[in-house]
């Protein structure tokens, strides 16, 4: 797998966001959809990556910067045909070490509630993250989970 910074101007990767907006406005009522379209994923405060292996894209990820010493991780998707393969897996553990990288003390995510969430309920608690009440702009939602991570010298 090769995970590489991206422009998000690939049809590839329109088509799988595309899919991750439908996704999520399927599960989620429209008011609990928090996932950025590709002009939220082109704000100068957002890194977006995308996973490749042989010319094909198995998934995404970004990290969006809330201040200077807390980033969000958005956009974790991993195309249908290439779930179960430790895709998400690794556009995480590439996420975390960005955000130690850029000495961010705390990495925060906010995910669904609803079953088909469960998967990567079971990713963030796996990399260590834990429940949290809301952060940023996000206010209380009961289709929203808040998942954070204290980094090394947070």
């Amino acid at each position: 797998m090769l995970i590489r910074r991206d422009d998000l101007t690939g049809p590839e990767v329109r088509e799988l966001l595309e899919e991750h907006l439908a996704d999520m406005r399927a599960i989620s009522p429209p008011e609990s959809v928090h996932a950025l379209d590709l002009t939220g994923l082109r704000k100068p405060e957002v890194t977006f990556w995308t996973v490749w292996e042989g010319g094909e894209l198995l998934g995404c990820g970004a990290l969006k910067e809330l201040d200077p010493t807390h980033g969000e991780v958005k956009s974790m998707r991993t195309a249908r045909r290439h779930r179960r393969k430790g895709v998400g897996r690794a556009v995480l553990e590439h996420i975390v070490a960005e955000a130690k990288a850029r000495g961010y003390a705390r990495l925060s995510l906010e995910t669904g509630t609803q079953p088909p969430f469960a998967p990567a309920h079971r990713l963030y608690e796996g990399f260590g993250f834990a429940d949290c009440g809301p952060f940023a702009d996000y206010t209380p939602d009961p289709n929203s989970r808040f998942f954070t991570l204290v980094l090394a010298g947070g």
